[in-house]
């Protein structure tokens, strides 16, 4: 099995990781503290790929309470690697998935174990990239004179031009690949979508739980919370301490939040018309220009705001109100799951059917026995990536059967795999294809006897 690749770079080397081929901390970019990404420093002789590199900066997950902590890695704002894993680097020329993961463009990491490629890439002999970059403050920050914003996009794009370049080494085609994304991963996969800058760059595109219903940012939106990250920062953000970034960043997440902790907003968000993001009329034109021939996967849970809402102070307190207060609890989780997620997801399914783009919607039901949050936000994640162990100590997975997790996960990671090699879910049941005229959505997650 072939673990070296030679990059434009430099050349690599990998390692043998259950029947795969797993490169880590491989350099897709470089940049200076609010500064855009540039190509990588090239390299002499050959680079070990066998360790993680640095994560973004960031401060606990507040879904940690739902998926579990995840393990120890350095953090460093010199974070801008991937993690890629393969069958083989050969010339086999496989069809790709790059991931972009979530966390309210505030936490997570690409190369965290629970988003292992393992499975897949040994299911479907695809080739699995997962990209860390810029999060938080760092990542998104608008402030004239100190950062333009939206850094964390223009390094997902970086990510994805090295990709262009450089994964026929690692066994991929450039020619297939398949962007993908969960909660803020997918609400970036939804702005490539019209970006121009993203053209070529990929074929398909899968968007699991996006946060649309929080809209883009606005120019006022964005100057009001870098006015307030100032504030409480106190210093020059050229030059402050991270800890002292992280924690003003973490002061705006909580103003944003509201006084009863209701508010999904963190401050911190993609800016239309910065970057390569164009504002809202130019990225509706490129989206619908390029609908056709474009295959999307779009999708949502049950029950998405039960990780944020389950655990809520006042929630709670309202559910502990006789008879009608878990009415009343469960009526304000609909409405804004409905709000923030289903209603714009489905808005977008319909503007890329009418525009002639092959969408196929899902709803994820499967919810876990012992878990107080059921079909929540990042239920799915443990059917597609990282191996069972990863996910075992997550609670929103609490009383679950092994023997269901292994049966849904293959079902899933079938169509999956399906629509990344052809553009048609592979499914072991009928999944119909959205459209205006027959706009369905095909239930996953049903344990079957």
């Amino acid at each position: 099995m072939k673990t070296r690749a030679v990059t434009t770079s430099g050349q690599l080397r990998g390692q043998e990781e259950a029947g795969v081929v797993v490169f880590r901390g491989v350099p897709y970019a470089a940049s200076d503290r609010f500064g855009q990404p540039v190509p990588p420093p090239a390299w002499e002789g050959e680079r070990q790929a066998t360790d993680d590199g640095p994560t973004a900066p960031q401060l606990p997950s507040r879904l940690e309470p739902v998926m579990g902590a995840p393990e120890f890695h350095e953090q460093s704002e010199n974070c801008l690697n991937l993690t890629i894993t393969t069958p083989a680097a050969d010339d086999g020329s496989r069809p790709v998935l790059v991931w972009f993961h979530g966390g309210a463009w505030v936490s997570g990491a690409g190369s965290w174990r629970c988003y292992g490629g393992h499975r897949l890439a040994r299911d479907g002999n695809v080739v699995v990239v997962a990209v860390d970059y810029r999060l938080g403050m760092l990542g998104y920050l608008r402030s004239p004179g100190v950062s333009q914003g939206n850094l964390g996009l223009a390094d997902q794009l970086a990510a994805l031009q090295w990709v262009r370049d450089n994964i026929a080494a690692f066994g991929g085609d450039p020619d297939a690949v398949t962007i993908a994304g969960q909660s803020a991963g997918a609400h970036a996969v939804q702005c490539m979508i019209g970006m121009p800058t993203a053209r070529g760059l990929f074929r398909r595109a899968i968007i699991e739980s996006s946060p649309a219903g929080l809209g883009l940012g606005s120019a006022r939106v964005a100057r009001k919370a870098a006015a307030r990250f100032l504030t409480y920062l106190g210093a020059d953000p050229k030059t402050a301490p991270v800890s002292a970034i992280l924690n003003a960043q973490a002061k705006v997440a909580r103003t944003s939040n509201g006084r009863l902790g209701l508010n999904l907003k963190t401050g911190v968000t993609p800016v239309p018309g910065v970057g390569p993001l164009p504002d809202k009329p130019h990225w509706a034109s490129e989206l619908s220009g390029r609908a056709p021939g474009l295959d999307v996967i779009i999708g949502i849970t049950a029950r998405e705001m039960a990780a944020f809402y389950a655990l809520n102070p006042t929630l709670l307190r309202i559910r502990r109100i006789p008879i009608l207060g878990p009415v009343i609890a469960n009526a304000i989780e609909r409405v804004v799951g409905r709000a923030a997620f289903g209603g714009p997801s489905r808005r977008l399914a319909l503007r890329l059917g009418r525009n002639g783009a092959r969408v196929w919607m899902y709803r994820f039901d499967y919810a876990a026995p012992g878990s107080p949050f059921g079909a929540t936000h990042c239920i799915e994640m443990p059917f597609l990536f990282g191996e069972d162990a990863d996910w075992t100590a997550a609670p929103m997975l609490a009383g679950a059967d092994p023997r269901d997790i292994d049966t849904l996960g293959r079902r899933m990671r079938s169509a999956w795999l399906g629509f990344i090699q052809t553009g048609t879910p592979g499914t072991d049941s009928a999944w119909a294809q959205f459209t205006p005229d027959a706009p369905t959505v095909h239930h996953l997650g049903a344990v079957r006897a």
